[in-house]
């Protein structure tokens, strides 16, 4: 056996490596080692039936829009008629402050309730879990209903010792107003709801935030103004602004107390008169969806304001792709990572 044959097998021997610290491959030189790693190409997976079932969803909606735009019973030139009549646009604010007042009592309310469940009081936590209890256990309706009639139920408000003459007698003026009857029944009920969930967003906040705040000797004011309803408020804020759309569609119950003033009560009395029905409901709903665009956009905006620092929020600065990492040279020093001088990425 000659001298270089012997040389090549001992090198091929398996345990021996090389300078750079690995074994060579048969068939590869040790320069091939080095070299880096070609880049996967990736090849996205096709959903045929995916684009099968937009097509069938387009075609479909397509189909349903012709034929009614093409149907008589729909009544299309009333529609154009009522949809910006001056009754229609009265009645629509009518509903919009509605939903306003009622959602600023339900909101008031409801925090108040909140405080009294997480109240280690067990009083107060008892009467709030039984008006939760209570106002969510019922139908809204038949609650509208109830506050319709309780001008007739107690026609006066009395203050005194029962079965005594009454000290302070006072006319019941307030559920003889139909609006605000209709306001105080839609607070009422919407304040159950919205009890839950400011309960549920302040109790998100870590136990240990309070904590911190007391050893900073914070009081508890500042402690739930700056450290957790900051917190709480992203918890708290989209289930609001669902409430707040859903209020919106509510108000088209009052009229079971009865108020018929609003954009559901007023369109129906229009079609009473000319028996036109559908129009009038296509008007209405029209009216709706307008007011409950608007109040989603809000909603997106202020969900967007309150989400920063969470890192869900796009802000534009993203840096581009990274490129491939820095592969060390021997005998050059290695490339620092990161931007900092420690080493830390």
């Amino acid at each position: 056996m000659s001298e270089p044959e012997s040389d090549r097998m001992i090198e091929a021997e398996p345990g021996k490596t090389g300078a750079s610290g690995r074994t060579p491959r048969a068939g590869r030189g040790r320069h091939d080692d080095d070299a880096p790693p070609e880049a996967i190409v990736a090849i996205p997976l096709r959903h045929p039936w995916r684009n099968v079932v937009a097509v069938l969803l387009v075609l479909g909606l397509a189909v349903f829009v012709l034929d009614a735009a093409q149907r008589a019973d729909y009544g299309w030139p009333d529609v154009g008629k009522y949809i910006f009549d001056r009754r229609i646009s009265q009645a629509a604010w009518v509903t919009l402050w509605l939903t306003i007042y009622a959602m600023i009592g339900a909101i008031v309310i409801g925090l108040l309730l909140a405080i009294m469940r997480l109240s280690p009081n067990p009083v107060l936590k008892s009467i709030a879990w039984l008006y939760i209890w209570i106002f969510r256990g019922t139908p809204v309706y038949v609650q509208l209903v109830f506050w319709g009639i309780v001008s007739l139920i107690y026609p006066v408000f009395t203050l005194g010792v029962p079965f005594m003459e009454p000290w302070v007698t006072v006319p019941n003026e307030i559920f003889t107003n139909l609006f605000i009857t209709a306001v105080i029944g839609l607070a009422l009920n919407e304040a159950a709801y919205m009890s839950e969930i400011v309960r549920a967003g302040l109790l998100s906040v870590d136990q240990g935030q309070e904590e911190a705040s007391t050893a900073l000797a914070m009081s508890w004011g500042q402690t739930m103004r700056y450290v957790v309803v900051p917190q709480a408020m992203k918890i708290i804020i989209p289930p609001t602004g669902n409430e707040v759309i859903s209020m919106l569609k509510t108000t088209s119950l009052v009229a079971a107390i009865p108020l018929s003033i609003d954009l559901y009560g007023v369109s129906r009395g229009i079609s009473a008169v000319t028996f036109t029905p559908v129009p009038l409901l296509i008007v209405a709903s029209l009216w709706y969806l307008l007011f409950t665009s608007i109040l989603m956009v809000g909603q997106h905006f202020i969900e967007k304001r309150f989400s920063r620092g969470t890192g869900r929020v796009k802000t534009g600065k993203e840096p581009a792709t990274p490129g491939p990492a820095p592969t060390a040279v021997p005998g050059e020093p290695a490339p620092p990572i990161g931007t900092d001088f420690g080493g830390k990425g």
